[in-house]
């Protein structure tokens, strides 16, 4: 990608864009940065390329995942945070103009260096910023729009979810042998249960406070969400379609490729 310069204070390399592509909102506050990660290695998809790089199509799943957020009228601009030695994030063309900066080695580190860039480059404390997982390149444009207007009323913020549909069941383990086998315990109830997504969607200096808690404590945690959580900070749940899948293991990958073909028959 052409025209790259990096800013020694955050630590981003910004690329440059024309600017006719500048997004704004009506109303023009508070402001929307999403914020892409895309440093893990995907290492549950069995594959040596990290799974954001898998095509799809004529395009990889970081570029699908930003011409999603693209669909939206509403994002200011787009933060992709990526791995120190990936080279590859910043040599493909993308939907939107997007900036770059450099993740850690567990995902909320990244998100937390892509806050940190986000206000270093002038990002305010009420603004929104909504991260969104590169291996998610469904996620439908209504469902974008329905957890920023949710994110917008709340204090803290709001995440895109599923209720659980299918029976759960607690696993005992018993070892015959060198071999560990699997039975059932008991059967857990589903009521109240949600299957967490993204686009999760936070007040920008709200995320940067609850992302040092989790630091200064030790935490581990598997989403943004869970950082509020362990503090009984209220984040809103907001109900997102279920074409709106991970690709985390091989198999997802035909049934992803046929909802975006489902898609751009349209």
């Amino acid at each position: 990608m052409n025209n790259n310069k990096t800013d020694q204070a955050s630590g981003c390399i910004l690329t440059s864009a024309p600017q006719d592509d500048a997004r704004t909102v009506e109303g023009s506050t508070p402001a929307i940065h999403a914020l892409i990660v895309a440093a893990g290695k995907g290492s549950r998809f069995g594959s040596e390329l990290p799974k954001q790089y898998i095509k799809l199509g004529q395009r990889t799943l970081l570029q699908h995942s930003v011409a999603r957020l693209a669909s939206s009228p509403q994002i200011n601009d787009c933060l992709i945070v990526i791995a120190a030695d990936d080279e590859l994030a910043k040599q493909l063309d993308y939907a939107m103009p997007v900036h770059f900066a450099i993740g850690g080695a567990e995902r909320w580190q990244s998100v937390q260096a892509g806050v940190q860039a986000l206000l270093a480059a002038g990002g305010q404390a009420d603004d929104l910023v909504m991260i969104h997982d590169a291996a998610r390149p469904a996620v439908p444009t209504q469902d974008i729009a329905a957890v920023i207007a949710a994110a917008s009323k709340e204090t803290y913020g709001a995440i895109l979810a599923s209720p659980v549909t299918d029976t759960l069941k607690a696993e005992e383990t018993t070892s015959t042998g060198e071999n560990s086998e699997a039975y059932i315990s008991h059967t857990v109830s589903r009521a109240g249960l949600w299957q967490a997504q993204t686009p999760q969607v936070f007040r920008l200096a709200a995320l940067q406070e609850v992302l040092a808690y989790v630091a200064a404590h030790d935490l581990a945690i598997t989403d943004e969400a869970s950082a509020f959580e362990a503090l009984s900070l209220p984040i809103k749940l907001v109900a997102g379609s279920r074409e709106n899948i991970k690709l985390t293991y091989p198999e997802d990958d035909n049934l992803l490729a046929a909802i975006l073909a489902m898609r751009a028959d349209k």
